[in-house]
């Protein structure tokens, strides 16, 4: 017999703070690759709307028109993990979230910008600007976006597997090209 789990506000308080959610984007590289249309991340550190505030700055930081909500996510998710395991960081997201002010999230992106110049030489800009740069570009979802096909070692090496398949580059001239290497 299945057995209802009940949980009190506390309970429930403890172990769920704040919750990110969106849907993929029919056509996307992500949908390509994600098992469903919804996703979401739950945070245990931070609120709902501090994570909307990060991954807007997220965005900022690092700009992709097309790229999924769902590859920021990540980075919140991320940071959100940090800040729970260490009361210094997550006083430092709390601090450098309320210095933003509460409208970062819906202001443009020219506002944005300007109020992260404002702050980029403290430690908040700086971690959140190292986290997003270190978790965005490492996913599977920036990869599909991107084209990225990962790393070639595991795979037997890029030789073989695509290492001329770059469409968007033009093809080099045979002549400008030199010699092959010695022994290759």
């Amino acid at each position: 017999m299945d057995q209802l789990v009940t949980l009190n506000r506390r309970e429930l308080l403890k172990t769920t703070t704040g919750l990110l959610t969106g849907w993929v984007v029919a056509g996307s590289p992500l949908a390509l690759i994600a098992p469903g249309r919804a996703w979401a991340v739950d945070l245990t550190a931070l609120t709902s709307s501090e994570g909307t505030a990060l991954m807007s700055m997220a965005r900022t930081i690092a700009p992709h028109d097309k790229l999924d909500d769902a590859a920021y996510a990540l980075v919140i998710q991320s940071v959100d993990g940090d800040a729970g395991k260490d009361a210094n960081t997550l006083k430092m997201f709390k601090g450098g979230l309320a210095s933003l002010g509460a409208s970062f999230a819906a202001s443009s992106e020219s506002e944005r910008v300007e109020a992260l110049r404002k702050i980029e030489s403290s430690a908040f800009f700086q971690t959140m600007r190292v986290k997003t740069l270190q978790v965005l570009y490492s996913n599977p979802i920036a990869y599909a976006y991107f084209g990225y096909e990962g790393e070639a070692f595991s795979k037997g090496g890029y030789l073989r597997r695509g290492f001329n398949d770059l469409r968007w580059l033009p093809e080099v001239p045979a002549e400008d090209s030199g010699p092959p290497p010695a022994g290759g």
